[in-house]
């Protein structure tokens, strides 16, 4: 489990996110003890540690395989007094982005936040 102490991550980002980024922790230890995928899963803890707050900007720029071509991107969510059943969270939006740039031919964006400066995907 991350170094995070659940008291300050609850008093800095809610409980939602807190109950999301204890459950990652959760998942990614049983992974670990399975021993699959130990780099990659300690990646996603890492990334999942990370609580941006709402209207958080996020960017991330790739270049096309030609060499030629950039797409930069950027994009905030934030939602004011709505049930959590409506909430959008910024990695269904990166989600979908990646989605419509991969029919075009663009490799996947990895999005960062600032601040923090952490990768959300």
């Amino acid at each position: 489990m991350s170094g995070v102490s659940r008291r300050s991550l609850l008093g800095y980002s809610g409980s939602a996110a807190a109950g999301a980024v204890l459950a990652s922790a959760g998942t990614a230890q049983a992974d670990d003890d399975k021993g699959a995928k130990a780099p990659e899963t300690a990646e996603r803890t890492q990334t999942a540690a990370v609580a941006f707050p709402p209207g958080t900007e996020f960017s991330g720029r790739v270049q096309h395989g030609t060499g030629y071509a950039e797409l930069n991107l950027t994009f905030k969510v934030k939602t004011e007094e709505s049930p959590a059943q409506y909430d959008i969270s910024p990695e269904e939006i990166a989600e979908a982005l990646n989605e419509v740039a991969a029919k075009r031919g663009w490799p996947r964006i990895t999005f960062y936040g600032t601040p923090p400066k952490a990768p959300l995907n």
